[in-house]
């Protein structure tokens, strides 16, 4: 597992573009419990278990947040030495894998 919680076998060979801003599928419940989160996918009826810094990435997908701009805030809220940018990365493409995401880039200007 990596720092983010998620296994490291998770195909991430397409980057995803730093201008890309995601925002969170409809009807999520996140709520707090002693190993890290729960997310509650009220369509599809389904749970995912996040540890905190996955938790602090989805919560950070709200359509205003470029995914470049991640690694630092979470290196910000964990004090951590350096920006995680692979692990973030990672934790992204799983979230999208895994439909709680989705992904937008800007209209050209």
């Amino acid at each position: 597992m990596n720092r983010l919680g998620y296994a490291t076998r998770l195909n991430t060979t397409m980057p995803i573009a730093p201008e890309t801003r995601f925002t969170q599928a409809r009807d999520l419940e996140l709520r707090e419990v002693p190993e890290g989160y729960v997310v509650y996918e009220r369509t599809r009826d389904r749970l995912h278990f996040l540890n905190g810094a996955a938790a602090f990435v989805l919560q950070c997908c709200d359509g205003t947040t470029r995914a470049d701009e991640l690694p630092a805030m979470l290196a910000a809220a964990f004090r951590l030495t350096a920006d995680p940018v692979a692990e973030v990365d990672a934790c992204l493409a799983r979230l999208v894998s895994e439909q709680l995401v989705e992904g937008e880039l800007p209209p050209p200007a």
